[in-house]
């Protein structure tokens, strides 16, 4: 945290600031968003005290002036996707851009993916792979970002090419990009460009720090987001090198805040008529979720360390193992909330008799003895599998769950019931398994409509389709091999 705090980055983008006075000033993380003609402050009031703002609040309720909301009518008519007619042009790569298009895919948005077979998507050639075996249309990393897309070939390294993308982004509503910052712009591609000639198009930019700064041009997966942002050094054990959180972490926090900040550009086109440019970095993202340890640090400098799986407030708090399944090490993760989920555990797990003890009455006796109380718990667990010890702790109350593996979470009863995982036609391999959407909405429910685009599976769609582009245009952008 003192070297997130210490960022000339960060710094130079303005992102940490300061509100409220006296014993309630607070030094926060500030926007996790750069949004061109935004005339709202990034934070504007530290958080209330309980019951603070009630008479201001009631005061607003109570006055016409006040009740400025607009309802929405219910339609008897079937209910369509939140989306829909919502055009995107995606020229993101990866994980961390194509997320935000896979979002606006599944609630209705025409999404047009475009890639070259010039440079190979990344994501196209990294694992998992359908059936193990590695190739540009096998990627499953790579269909899960991108289901429900339209996929465009287009050589952006030729200037017809990026005549295309002009035609493409004036007939989108959104354009998102994750290009090195600067890249568009030197293609011609740049959002002032596009915007002067598209004035209700918002562009969306996802880079790993931002637009702008010092530290701009650094090129880099989540992995380094997760090492710059601060999440690298607080995974570990106390005594050991940080091992930080599995995988490219940033990669998928970035693209969620990312969507927060442009449906609010989208609700802000509707009310005054233009769109907007959106720069959303993946290192200020990260550091937004650990927005307390920057307001502790900040407060009186205490760095925030590594625990293992240990909990500063929750004791007992582990992942412990349980009998291995076919050879392979099964672990359940549990706690205890308060006093009382204490007492439960100390029960279900054969030991009433900590459960009486005084000493442990409360969270700080506890931990004075958490190494005796990790021990038994782990013993416990020892003789059990996994689901056993799950089924005899929540039985008791007591929060607790296996760890779940991958084969875990495909046959997990809430994931199964709320039908998460989709199987949809792929013209490889006949069938695919992507993830639906993440959020179930009641009036304008979402779905996943096509499996991932292979390379250039819909260029002739988009541009005859989308563009009204001619057959004679289309064969001559072939001989130059502009669509590859």
């Amino acid at each position: 945290m003192a070297d997130v705090a210490a960022s000339p980055q960060l710094a130079h983008r303005g992102y940490f600031t300061s509100v409220g006075d006296g014993p309630r000033r607070v030094t926060l993380p500030g926007r996790f968003a750069h949004v061109s003609d935004s005339p709202y402050p990034c934070v504007r009031r530290p958080a209330p005290l309980l019951g603070e703002h009630t008479d201001e609040v009631r005061t607003e309720w109570t006055t016409p002036a006040g009740r400025t909301g607009v309802r929405a009518e219910v339609s008897d008519r079937a209910p369509a996707p939140a989306l829909e007619g919502l055009r995107v042009l995606d020229l993101s790569w990866v994980v961390a851009g194509p997320l935000v298009g896979r979002t606006l895919a599944d609630h209705g948005a025409e999404v047009v993916r475009v890639e070259s077979s010039r440079r190979i998507e990344t994501s196209r050639l990294m694992p998992p792979f359908h059936g193990g075996v590695p190739g540009v249309e096998n990627s499953a990393l790579f269909g899960n970002a991108n289901a429900g897309k339209y996929g465009l070939a287009l050589d952006l390294g030729k200037e017809a090419g990026r005549a295309v993308a002009a035609d493409l982004a004036a007939w989108a509503d959104v354009v998102v990009e994750s290009f090195s910052p600067g890249r568009m712009a030197r293609w011609g591609l740049g959002q002032e460009t596009l915007r002067a000639h598209n004035p209700r198009l918002i562009v969306l930019s996802s880079s790993l720090m931002g637009q702008t700064g010092p530290h701009s041009a650094l090129a880099g997966y989540g992995s380094t987001g997760a090492s710059l942002s601060g999440f690298q050094d607080l995974v570990g054990w106390p005594d050991d090198l940080p091992i930080g959180p599995f995988g490219p972490y940033t990669d998928y926090v970035g693209p969620r805040l990312a969507l927060v900040a442009l449906l609010a550009a989208l609700e802000q086109r509707e009310r005054t008529g233009r769109g907007a440019y959106i720069d959303v970095s993946q290192v200020e993202s990260g550091v937004f979720f650990l927005s307390p340890y920057c307001a502790h640090y900040a407060a009186d400098g205490t760095v925030v360390r590594r625990r293992g799986n240990a909990d500063e407030a929750l004791v007992p708090h582990g992942v412990y193992p349980c009998l291995p399944e076919r050879g392979t090490p099964r672990y359940v993760a549990l706690t205890a909330r308060d006093d009382e989920e204490w007492r439960r555990l100390a029960h279900a797990t054969g030991r009433p008799g900590l459960a009486s003890d005084p000493a442990l009455a409360t969270a700080d006796g506890r931990r004075a003895r958490e190494a005796e109380l990790d021990a038994h718990l782990a013993a416990w667990t020892a003789g059990r599998t996994a689901e056993e010890a799950e089924s005899v702790l929540q039985a008791a109350g007591v929060p607790a769950h296996l760890s779940a593996s991958s084969a875990d979470l495909c046959a997990d009863p809430a994931l199964l019931h709320r039908g998460h995982l989709v199987r949809l036609p792929h013209p490889v391999h006949g069938e695919t398994v992507v993830e639906g959407p993440r959020a179930a909405l009641s009036l304008t429910p979402g779905s996943v409509r096509r499996a991932a685009p292979t390379l250039g599976q819909h260029t002739a769609y988009v541009l005859r389709d989308l563009l009204g582009y001619s057959e004679e245009r289309l064969r001559t952008l072939e001989e130059e091999k502009v669509l590859v």
